[in-house]
Parts: structure tokens; C-alpha cells; sequence
């Protein structure tokens, strides 16, 4: 039906004919000339139809916005050059136009922001917009990239199922009813992550897939019921094997893709360093402040606040510099300490450094009055505060305050315009084997339950459980943990002792993970992996903060398919098929 993309018509095709396919992107009728922009995948290139064809003006002056439409005509110079548009400098003189499909009142225009709600619900009209398809294509590109070197390395492409076993992995599992086994479920797989582990034991070396995962989970900007992953797997390999192979193959696939070239190597830091410096395992390394731990220098002070947790094991006490931060008004330093509040904040101290030549009499804080002159003196060379600083003080559990604390950092960042252009990655590595939930007394795995501790000896792991490091590893970009692995476990009997300290019964453990635990006594080899998020990688990629608008068709922040109105009721006889009845929510 056409001989070229509309965005591909340029200055080497001038005095030939084209025939073209696409949508009214524009349409203006002039009177003695009708305008129509004419767009597709490739961009826009303009259509003009003269009153001395009339049968061709007349289609012309009868086009509407999005109408689908095939136009034949000559390519020619344009008089006003637009150079904003790829063929800005031609256009396309219609000896034909053809309307393939007229198009009803739109219920959006592509100049107007309608809202997320509209465009989900005509999601086939917001991906014609250049945006959308922008996006998808980056997204495209990036898997076809990511399979040119997984496959040019020899990793091999392998399904793993989809309908599957219920396994705890830290979200609610997708339950798919059985017709054929009554009172029985399937289950969505929230990750391929046993299976690549079987495959490693059945000799298969490197595995990898664009798997699609599903939990049911409460959704952010950054999460969805059901998603896409970068699976892959290794045998044979300790963890730096695996993180210098992935750090080599993400360098060179956002050189293919974005044409920018990330840090070699990556920078690298252990989980307890950065919640100590910034107070996330996911740090943005664009932006430079630090926290600074204080508590030794407030240990005797006047501030109950401060000395309780600075002198308790597991207290913290940390301050943040913001540059430049003592022209923020009292009413900024309020909203401040609300969002540290949202972050689990009791409270949040504050001190203005006016005029550090001053001392005492140059600061402005409600909490000056505690801190003698020896205290204060420490606490400003300690956070290298200078003239026109503001510091932000958190204290209260380790956990907590790095947790606020670190959220606080970026909020501060990004209002003062602190975080830098440009692209930094880096590896977080020795994350904490377990953490213990207090409200269920017991362990509960930081990332899965079949990531390899660093101790070798079952005896160790659990005489040193509350303090044992795993073998696990992220990468992490511009503050967005973009993927995520470990070395597993290869044993029997260490997987036995994990899911011991986890509070899953030698029954339970049966019952749900039998198969595998058979499979570790049958020579499993070392092996590991990393599964990296296609969605978010992306979303990076294309410079959006959400992951929906790098998916073709997603759901909304509450689980729903706008275009299709999903989830929906069912006939009550497809239930009783599946042995299923529903209870009234009520």
C-alpha cells in the first residue's frame, strides 16, 4: 500500500513520487490550500493539496483529526523550512488522497494531557502519539540488544512455565484455579527463579529469558502485577564472575542503545556503607551529600532526643548538610520534616549556619540551647558546615533513621537542584542474609530464600544468624535498583538449615520445595544469577519516572485494565467448573 514511512521522506527524494500511509496528525483547510500532516511510526511529513486538483482538494477539505489515510503524490522543496520536524525541508504534493477509515470525535487530543485514567482507557490512541512510540521502540531496542550479546556470549534461550507452584518470595502469588484437579491451584511465577536453578543442575551452563513475572503486590510508579524480567543464570561461577559478565554486557548495551557510555568499572559499595553514607541500598550517586553519623559527639548533651539513641547498640544519630540551605524558610523546613515523617520520622531537628565565624551567636536552631559550645563546635567540623548551610539531624532506631534520613537526602537534592546530569551506576554488594520481623518473631530472607550466605558451614549460619552477610548483589542506576542476584545455594543441607532459620517446617519445606531440595543431593553445581527489570531499564532509558509508559497495554495503581475493564465477574457456571464459589466481600 506504500512505497515509504512518512518521517523517512527527505531532500534525496525530491521530484519523485510516494505513496504514503498514516494518520492526520493535522488538518487545515486554508481555503486556497489544505494543509495535512501526515504521521506514522517514522514521524510527520507535510501533505498539501492545491485547489487545481479538485477532486483531491475536496478529500482534503474533508479530512479530520487521526483519520487513516493513503496519499500518493511528488515530493518537493518546502519554501519555509520546519526544523523541528526530521523532513522539515519537503513536502509532499498530493495527486491522491484515499481515507481508509474515518475517525469519531476523539476523546483526546494528543496535544492535551488528559490525565492517566483517559489514556489508559484508549491506550491504542495514546501510543500513535511520537512519544509513545518513542518510548516502545526504546524499548525494543533495548531487548534486541540485550538478546544480541546473550545469545553472541552463549546463553541459551529456555521457557520456563508459566502456570506453576505457590512459593513464598516475599508478594502474594497470581492463583489460577484447576478445572481438572478439584480444590487445587496453579500459580503465576512471580520469577523463573527455581527453575533456573534446576537448569543449572541439569548441565544447561547459561540460561537466560525475557520472562514474565507476576505478584500481587500493592503498585508504585515503579511496579506492576505483572512485568518483565532479564532472567539469567550461571554455573560454575562465584559471585564477581557473574557481576563483571552483566556490568560488561549493560555497558555495552547502553552504548548500543542510549549512545552513552557508563562508568568502567562501576563503583562499588556493601550494603552497611550505603546506608551509612546515604541511607538507601539503592543510592543515587548523581547527587553528593552525605550523611554523617554524630552520635559519639552527642552522647552527653542536653537534648534527650539526641543522647537516648546515641547511647543504645542499635540507635543512630546522623546529620545531612544541605549547601546553601539556610535561606529555606521556616515553612520549607516544615514540609521537610513532614516527608522525613512519611518515611517514618518521630520528629526532625534543624540548625541554620548563618555565620560560621560566629559560632554560638552565628547559628539559628530550636535545639542550640542544648548543645554546649565544645558539642556544637564538633558537630559543625564533623559535617564541614559552612557559612549559609543547613543541617537536618535525624536520631532513633539504625534502621529507621537511615531510612528517613535517606529519603530526606533526595527530597533535599532535587528541590536545591543538587543532582547531576548524566548516568551513575554501581554494585551494592554484602547485603544482610536475614532480617528478623519483629511483629512474627522470626527471620524473614532480605532477598530470597535460596540465596547462598557467605559461610560456608551450617553451624556458623545459624549460631550467627542475626548478623550473617549473603552473597547477594544489585546494580543499582541513578538511585533505581535495576537489577538484582546471588550466588545460591548448592547444598542440600545449608538450603535445609535456611529454610530452618526462615520458621518453614521440615514439612512445609517438603510440601513446597521437595523437588528441589531432591535436586541439590544429585552433584547441583555452584551456580547464580541476576534478573534485571526490563521495564525499569526502559523507563530510565526514555527518561519517564513511571514504568507504564514504557508497556504497551499496563494496569493502573489499583490492578486494573482500563481498556478492557479487567479483572471481571465471571458466569457463576465457569466457577462451578473450576470448583470455585466467590464470597461476598462484605
Amino acid at each position: 500500500m506504500r512505497t515509504h514511512f512518512c518521517g523517512l521522506v527527505t531532500e534525496a527524494l525530491v521530484g519523485e513520487t510516494v505513496t504514503l500511509c498514516g494518520w492526520a496528525d493535522v488538518a487545515r483547510n486554508l481555503g486556497g490550500v489544505c494543509f495535512i500532516d501526515l504521521r506514522d511510526h517514522e514521524g510527520i511529513v507535510q501533505v498539501v493539496a492545491n485547489p487545481d486538483s479538485p477532486d483531491v482538494f475536496a478529500v482534503a477539505a474533508d479530512v479530520g483529526y487521526e483519520y487513516c489515510l493513503r496519499v500518493t503524490g511528488t515530493v518537493r522543496a518546502r519554501h519555509s523550512v520546519n526544523d523541528k520536524i526530521a523532513t522539515g525541508k519537503v513536502e509532499v504534493i498530493a495527486t491522491n488522497i484515499e481515507i481508509l477509515n474515518r475517525a469519531d470525535k476523539l476523546p483526546f487530543y494528543s496535544h492535551e494531557n488528559p490525565g492517566e485514567d483517559v489514556r489508559l482507557k484508549y491506550r491504542y490512541l495514546d501510543l500513535r502519539s511520537p512519544t509513545m512510540q518513542k518510548n516502545m521502540r526504546k524499548r525494543i531496542a533495548l531487548v534486541q540488544a540485550l538478546r544480541r550479546h546473550l545469545d553472541a556470549a552463549g546463553f541459551q534461550d529456555i521457557e520456563t512455565p508459566i502456570l506453576t507452584k505457590a512459593t513464598p518470595e516475599g508478594a502474594r502469588d497470581y492463583l489460577v484455579p484447576s478445572r481438572v484437579h478439584a480444590g487445587q491451584f496453579f500459580a503465576l511465577p512471580q520469577s523463573p527463579q527455581l527453575f533456573k536453578q534446576l537448569l543449572m543442575m541439569a548441565g544447561m551452563d547459561r540460561y537466560y529469558q525475557i520472562a514474565r513475572c507476576f505478584r500481587d503486590e500493592d503498585l508504585r510508579a515503579d511496579r506492576q502485577p505483572e512485568f518483565t524480567q532479564l532472567d539469567m543464570e550461571f554455573a560454575f561461577v562465584t559471585e564477581r564472575d557473574i557481576q563483571d559478565y552483566v556490568e560488561t554486557l549493560i555497558r555495552d548495551v547502553f552504548r548500543e542503545v542510549q549512545g552513552v557510555d557508563l562508568a568502567n568499572p562501576f563503583p562499588r559499595l556493601t550494603y552497611a556503607e550505603a546506608m551509612r553514607r546515604f541511607g538507601s541500598d539503592k543510592p543515587d550517586l548523581r547527587i553528593t551529600l552525605e550523611l554523617v553519623d554524630v552520635a559519639e559527639l552527642v552522647k552527653a548533651c542536653e537534648f534527650k532526643v539526641f543522647t537516648d539513641w546515641a547511647n543504645v547498640p542499635d540507635g543512630r544519630v546522623a546529620a545531612l548538610r544541605l549547601p546553601g540551605g539556610s535561606v529555606l524558610s521556616r515553612k520549607q523546613i516544615d514540609d521537610n520534616a513532614a516527608h522525613a515523617a512519611k518515611h517514618g520520622a518521630k520528629g526532625l531537628a534543624w540548625l541554620k549556619v548563618e555565620d560560621l565565624s560566629k559560632g554560638r551567636e552565628g547559628v539559628n536552631s530550636p535545639i542550640a540551647k542544648f548543645l554546649d559550645d565544645a558539642t556544637l563546635a564538633s558537630l559543625l567540623k564533623a559535617t564541614d558546615a559552612q557559612t549559609g548551610d543547613l543541617l537536618f539531624f535525624g536520631a532513633g532506631p539504625w534502621k529507621s533513621v537511615s531510612d528517613f534520613m535517606g529519603a530526606l537526602r533526595l527530597k533535599v537534592a532535587k528541590d536545591a537542584g543538587l543532582v547531576a546530569t548524566g548516568w551513575a551506576p554501581l554494585w551494592v554488594t554484602d547485603f544482610p542474609m536475614f532480617e528478623y520481623d519483629e511483629e512474627e518473631h522470626r527471620f524473614v530472607a532480605l532477598h530470597h530464600p535460596f540465596t547462598a550466605p557467605k559461610v560456608d558451614d551450617v553451624a556458623d549460619l545459624s549460631a550467627n544468624a542475626r548478623t550473617a552477610v549473603s552473597r547477594g548483589y544489585d546494580m543499582v542506576l541513578n538511585g533505581n535498583e535495576i537489577g538484582g542476584g546471588s550466588v545460591r545455594i548448592h547444598r542440600s543441607d545449608m538450603q535445609s538449615t535456611v529454610f530452618d532459620l526462615l520458621g518453614i517446617s521440615r514439612e512445609e519445606a517438603q510440601a513446597k520445595f521437595g523437588f528441589l531440595l531432591e535436586a541439590l543431593r544429585y552433584g547441583a553445581p555452584p551456580h547464580g544469577g541476576i534478573a534485571f527489570g526490563i521495564d525499569r531499564i526502559a523507563a530510565l532509558m526514555a527518561g519517564t519516572d513511571s514504568i507504564r509508559d514504557v508497556i504497551a497495554f499496563p494496569k493502573t495503581a489499583s490492578a486494573q485494565c482500563l481498556l478492557t475493564s479487567a479483572p471481571s465477574a465471571v458466569p457463576d457456571k465457569q466457577l462451578a467448573e473450576l470448583h470455585v464459589k466467590v464470597r461476598d466481600p462484605g
